[in-house]
């Protein structure tokens, strides 16, 4: 059977079963299309969590980046592993005892004010849909390679299924869904990376395939950082960003965890308090299971990679790929226009090497005119990479049917936050409070029929790859949201007047500083500044400035707040209340 037929049956028969998903538990009401009338079990939350969670840029990017930034891109498996932590220990078990269907509602309470509430809305609607962008993207690849179509067509069939089994089921039918998809996707990641892991080394699990030896003796690590030097790239497990950079990366990268909307509200879905503590636990064993596979897929693709372009002596002139000799995989990812090649010397053969100066004199020696592998895509390697190592036709179905459902599951989970700001926080709270149940359910549709139709445009222009748009988003939740959930629960002094400032200072601080490296709405023609690390204020790139937001916005909000008229005392109550057990 060939891959383009398989592709899509395995595809086709996911989506056959989301879509039934999405009939069988149709959200009848606005409890069930906000939080699944907060009846879903503690273990299936969790894996719904996990789902929810490992977006595109978890699936898709990570070990794109992993793949290629080697050591420094690190800071995402700690980052975003490290907030879930604090997201589970910090403000999970808080929120759900509060009781609110969403976190603009929480700070409305807390800070006894609608202002509040609005500012929230706009801090939530502007970091979900900056994450929904790469969700987009991630999606856009996986069809465009696997089904042979266009980018765009892509993303518009995405957007189509996204549309059916989120409108129509609401939180219910999306977190079923999303368990549904992390069965996919997790077996989709983990069975393709057994199957490499003992092709290279010889041992089954991932995990310790890349820290085992090869058949020549040689550690899979040293083979891969020995062909990275002799070509002229920077090893692989050698530092080379900037150690300030990559520690508020990192922060950022926590801290917008914590702060993300979507995720919160999957701990509203479970009947307890203790139940959020448990589905945390269980999430974080979940998402492990990918998380720890991740490193060795990155590093396994990288190594595939240049032995495949590389055929025999490293940095020889006969040991280069002949152009006409490329393998199928190489050509059909060409089609998609994510893997390009330009013969500068017209010799017939692909010279893949970098920038090294001691590699540079060896290559011009040789007649080579500079690097003609001019575009790599991070985000094809996982899903290039069965292809590159000869999998069965099956193995690569999988990995596209996962690929997509990880963007699928964190797309819906992201429009589901954006539509409830909208219905229940700014139309039902504040706009018309004698709304009905059924007309806000009606409104909680239309919101995420919109919010769907404005996430497929930016997609089609993201900024950057998956992992790093998703980046910007998290450092857009860090700076905003993240500092003003965590002085309502464990400051009784904070006041409304200085969560509103702080989340301004936050959120203004770090929109300002992408734009100025980004330009609007992220397209980088529109920038002020080119965007590299000689350019950016102290080599704080734009996906770290999250947590100097934050900073900002701690700092703001404590100057207001001590400035001002404390909290009245039935809130110093209610937040005492939140942090005392039943």
């Amino acid at each position: 059977m060939s891959l383009q037929l398989m592709t899509y049956l395995v595809v086709g028969a996911t989506f056959a079963v989301y879509i039934a998903i999405a009939i069988k538990a149709r959200a009848t009401s606005t409890g069930e299309f906000y939080v699944a009338g907060k009846g879903v079990h503690p273990i299936l939350n969790g894996m719904a969590t996990g789902a929810d969670w490992m977006s595109a840029a978890s699936f898709i990017s990570m070990a794109g980046l992993i793949a290629f930034n080697g050591y420094d891109a690190s800071v995402y498996l700690m980052g975003w592993t490290g907030g879930y932590c604090l997201l589970a220990m910090l403000l999970a078990p808080y929120l759900r005892k509060h009781g609110k269907f969403t976190v603009p509602a929480f700070i409305g309470d807390r800070y006894y004010s609608n202002t509040a509430r609005l500012v929230a809305v706009v801090c939530l609607i502007t970091a979900s849909l900056t994450y929904v962008i790469g969700q987009m993207k991630g999606i856009g690849v996986a069809f465009s390679r696997f089904l042979e179509m266009p980018y765009e067509y892509g993303l518009f069939i995405g957007m189509a299924i996204v549309f059916v089994y989120a409108v129509l089921g609401g939180m219910k039918g999306i977190t079923y869904t999303q368990i549904a998809q992390y069965c996919v996707l997790i077996f989709a990641y983990t069975v393709p990376a057994i199957f490499i892991s003992l092709q290279l080394t010889g041992n089954p699990v991932p995990q310790l395939g890349l820290g085992s030896t090869m058949t020549d003796g040689t550690y899979l690590l040293d083979k891969l950082d020995i062909i990275l030097v002799d070509l002229g790239f920077a090893a692989y497990t050698a530092q080379k960003g900037s150690t300030l950079d990559m520690a508020l990366l990192t922060l950022s990268l926590m801290i917008g965890t914590a702060g993300l909307p979507h995720v919160i509200a999957r701990f509203f879905t479970v009947p307890k308090v203790k139940d959020a503590r448990f589905s945390a636990g269980w999430a974080l064993v979940f998402i492990a299971l990918l998380y720890t596979t991740a490193p060795a897929v990155g590093a396994m693709a990288r190594l595939n990679l240049m032995n495949t372009i590389q055929t025999d002596e490293v940095g020889s002139p006969e040991g280069n790929l002949s152009y006409e000799e490329r393998p199928t995989w190489f050509m059909n990812w060409e089609k998609t226009g994510l893997l390009q090649f330009e013969d500068k010397n017209n010799d017939g053969k692909i010279q893949y090497y970098g920038p090294g100066e001691e590699f540079a004199a060896k290559a011009a020696s040789y007649g080579w005119q500079g690097n003609e592998m001019v575009k790599v895509d991070r985000d094809i390697m996982v899903l290039a990479n069965p292809e590159i190592a000869g999998l069965p036709n099956w193995v690569i179905a999988l990995v596209a049917a996962g690929g997509i459902a990880a963007a699928l599951s964190t797309a819906a989970g992201l429009l589901l936050a954006i539509a409830s700001a909208i219905s229940h926080d700014l139309l039902k709270s504040v706009f018309a409070p004698n709304m009905d149940d059924k007309t806000e359910l009606m409104a909680s549709r239309f919101s995420m029929a919109g919010a769907i139709v404005v996430a497929g445009y930016l997609g089609l222009n993201p900024p950057g790859f998956a992992a790093q748009v998703v980046a910007l988003a998290f450092g857009l939740a860090a700076s905003s949201l993240f500092p003003v959930l965590m002085m309502g629960i464990f400051s009784k002094r904070m006041n409304r007047a200085g969560a509103i400032c702080g989340m301004l200072a936050g959120l203004g601080s770090t929109l300002l500083y992408i734009f100025i490296y980004k330009g609007w709405f992220f397209f980088q023609a529109t920038a002020m500044l080119p965007d590299n690390p000689a350019n950016w204020l102290f080599g704080i790139s734009p996906g770290s400035f999250g947590a100097v937001g934050a900073l900002f916005n701690f700092a703001v909000a404590f100057i207001v707040a001590w400035s001002t008229a404390p909290p009245p005392k039935h809130i110093q109550q209610m937040v005492e209340n939140l942090r005392i057990p039943n």
